[in-house]
Order: structure tokens, then C-alpha cells, then sequence
């Protein structure tokens, strides 16, 4: 099922994922406010992966969209390239992912 994209507001703005569904190439190029041939790119380099469809015709998954804008903002921020931008999203998700195995894993506190 491919969706119609929603235009952003502004570059770099924050994107809330929605839905399970899968979104091509140019869908998921809009939703990041990227060019189709950059998010090509960022394909190449590992950046994101597709997660379903075929060759011609790659499904990503809707918070990758999300992943690319974090990317970018750490190339653009910091004067990360590529390679460094992509090492820090794995591990910011990473971070992010341990924080809610230990939010989950954390017996609630008690008020005083």
C-alpha cells in the first residue's frame, strides 16, 4: 500500500511515524524532504534499508523518513559526513533503545 505524501513545513522539521505501512521511494523522499536521488544515495551508504518491494521498486518502512532528517541535521550540525552521520544514528538508536528496555524494566517509583 503506498500512501499519499503529506509536504513538510519546513526542512528538518520533526516527523512523527504513522501507521505500520510500507512507503516507496518517493514517498519516503517527500516525507524526509529529501531529492529521490540523495535518499539513493543514503541507500547505497546504509543509511537506511528497504523492507520490502523489489529492486525496482524498494518499500521502506514509515520512520525511516524520520532517520534520514536525523541524518542529515548531524551532517549539517556537527560537519559529520556520511559515514560518521549514519555511525551516530545506529548508536543514538541504539541509546534509544536500551532507555526503553530500562523504562520498562524499572519498578515504579513511589511518591513521597
Amino acid at each position: 500500500m503506498i500512501t499519499t505524501a503529506r509536504p513538510i513545513a519546513s526542512p528538518g522539521a520533526r516527523l512523527i511515524a504513522r501507521g505500520e505501512g510500507r512507503i516507496s521511494l518517493n514517498v519516503l523522499a517527500t516525507q524526509a524532504d529529501l531529492t529521490p536521488d540523495l535518499v539513493r544515495r543514503l541507500v547505497g551508504l546504509g543509511l537506511v534499508e528497504p523492507s520490502g518491494g523489489t529492486r525496482a521498486a524498494p518499500l521502506f518502512r514509515r520512520q525511516d523518513a524520520a532517520l534520514l532528517n536525523r541524518a542529515l541535521r548531524l551532517r549539517r550540525d556537527l560537519g559529520l559526513n556520511y559515514a560518521g552521520a549514519i555511525l551516530a544514528c545506529e548508536l543514538l538508536a541504539r541509546i534509544d533503545e536500551l532507555e526503553a528496555r530500562l523504562r520498562a524494566a524499572a519498578p515504579p517509583q513511589r511518591q513521597r
